[in-house]
């Protein structure tokens, strides 16, 4: 008998052991429907922050949560930095700090020979910088922590900013913006952040060839100088890890390094004048266009957030069950989706939005469906089938944010990083529980306001304009009033309109 028969024959007789060896099933009846079913309520906690904070002698606070399923160990970095930060000119500067700061070498390393250790390692190093934060982090094995953090901290502290990986960079920047007018999802998301936040916010002021031609390799050094020390650092830290231990590791990679006052420049608020209508960008090429409904959000504290919550999902929010879905796509067939979003702003105003992208000739009936759902959920309350399937899935899902010890470690230093007070993990799913029918309709009444409205439409105008000959008494322009507003597309390079919105 060959050693593939003896593997499959013993693994029958091990089958049919087992199959003895059980005691018999006891049978459940079996629900007439699905509906039917019943569940036993999901019990529960979640963790307390404060057991796994520390703090080093520097001050610089540590998350850990251990987890020895696995051999494992993540390790990231929040970094007090961002964008907002960057030098009049030098648009994307940050951004090529963060990325440089792991493709162009560390240490003693150059970026071949950097690279080439942490595949050696199996270790995933990553570092970037985005509007508001700068993140850093490495994946390693247990028996390589040592080895692993040694790089991570040469990233950190050390950044060669090799001069060819550089102009590399630069080189695919300018590649990407050559392909800046080619999709109508990036152009929505362009143009919808200009007609939010206005042209002159730091989230909206593109890099061009010019500002990245002009950042050196001295740009970055100087800004990671400025922003690069443990005074700005946040760990959030998850694995197989003994706390003391790994707190012990990092006292010696951070003992010769200064810790400096931490960023205290506010992130800038936009002090735009929005202005409600109709707005167009043609994208002739295209057979389908794409929407974006809304005007400005709130802000993370604000008392009715978990109000808005629970309303926003049962407009658009709430996937299959959503009213926006259930008519434009289910009930019409004119888009394969459509979704709201509320947004509450950490450091100014989040922004209300419904989008969907439908085929031109019925953009407008899909727009038209839109404003109608919008005007209904501040007309009259929410059914009792709604307001109980939106607060069970906010309430059921709860646990999904601490899935891993990773993602538990991380929340925790995000929201040390923005100055959240942890206790809204507590309160949370009593805070859903209690919102109301007529909670639903006062906040969609206050928060959702017709009269201030901006749409973005980005795709073929005439078609969309012309609009669908079976359903003539919708129309783009019926549902502006009239006016539309045409948005040129911009030089891909310069960013320079042939005339401003």
């Amino acid at each position: 008998m060959t050693r593939a028969e003896r593997f499959v024959v013993s693994c029958a007789l091990g089958v049919l052991c087992v199959g003895l060896a059980a005691p018999a099933a006891v049978a459940q009846p079996i629900p007439a429907h699905p509906r039917d079913l019943v569940y036993e309520d999901l019990a529960f906690e979640p963790p307390d922050p404060a057991a796994h904070r520390h703090e080093l002698s520097n001050g610089v606070v540590v998350y850990i949560v251990p987890d020895r399923a696995l051999p494992l160990v993540t390790v990231s970095v929040v970094v007090r930095t961002g964008a907002y930060l960057e030098p009049a000119g030098k648009a994307g500067l940050a951004a090529l700090t963060g990325g440089q700061m792991r493709a162009g070498g560390a240490g003693e390393l150059a970026p071949a020979a950097f690279d080439e250790e942490a595949a050696f390692l199996a270790a995933e190093l990553s570092s970037s910088i985005g509007n508001t934060a700068g993140s850093a982090g490495v994946n390693s094995l247990t028996k390589d922590l040592d080895a692993s953090l040694d790089l991570l901290f040469d990233m950190l502290r050390r950044p060669r900013f090799d001069a060819d990986r550089l102009a590399l960079a630069r080189s695919q920047a300018l590649q990407q913006m050559e392909r800046r007018n080619d999709s109508t999802q990036s152009i929505e998301v362009r143009e919808w952040g200009r007609l939010l936040r206005g042209a002159g916010h730091f989230t909206t002021i593109p890099a061009t060839r010019a500002s990245i031609e002009a950042i050196t390799r001295d740009d970055l050094v100087a800004f990671h100088r400025e922003y690069y020390h443990p005074g700005n650092f946040i760990f959030a830290v998850a694995g197989d890890v003994e706390p003391a231990d790994f707190l012990s590791r990092l006292e010696a990679r951070m003992a010769d390094w200064p810790a400096r006052e931490p960023v205290s420049a506010s992130v800038p608020a936009p002090d735009h004048a929005i202005r409600p209508g109709v707005y167009i960008v043609d994208k002739d090429d295209v057979n389908q266009g794409r929407v974006v409904i809304g005007h400005r959000g709130t802000m993370r504290g604000n008392p009715d957030r978990y109000a808005l919550m629970v309303m926003n999902d049962i407009l658009g929010g709430g996937g299959f069950t959503a009213r926006l879905l259930t008519r434009i796509r289910s009930d019409e067939g004119l888009a394969y989706s459509a979704y709201s979003s509320f947004g509450f702003g950490t450091y100014y105003p989040g922004a209300f939005r419904a989008s969907f992208q439908s085929r031109s000739e019925t953009v407008a009936r899909a727009a038209a469906i839109v404003l109608e759902e919008i005007d209904r959920i501040r007309s009259a309350p929410v059914t009792e089938a709604e307001l109980r399937t939106s607060k069970a899935s906010f309430v059921e899902t709860f646990s999904r944010n601490f899935s891993s010890a990773a993602s538990t470690a991380r929340l925790f230093a995000n929201d040390e990083y923005t100055g959240r007070d942890p206790s809204y993990l507590v309160a949370y799913r009593d805070r859903i529980r209690s919102v109301t029918g007529d909670d639903v309709l006062r906040v969609a009444r206050e928060y959702l306001d017709p009269d201030r409205l901006v749409m973005l439409v980005v795709g073929d105008r005439a078609t969309i304009e012309a609009g669908d000959p079976d359903n003539p008494e919708v129309s783009l322009a019926g549902l502006a009033g009239g006016e539309i507003t045409a948005i040129p597309l911009p030089d891909p390079f310069t960013m320079e309109y042939p005339s401003s919105p």
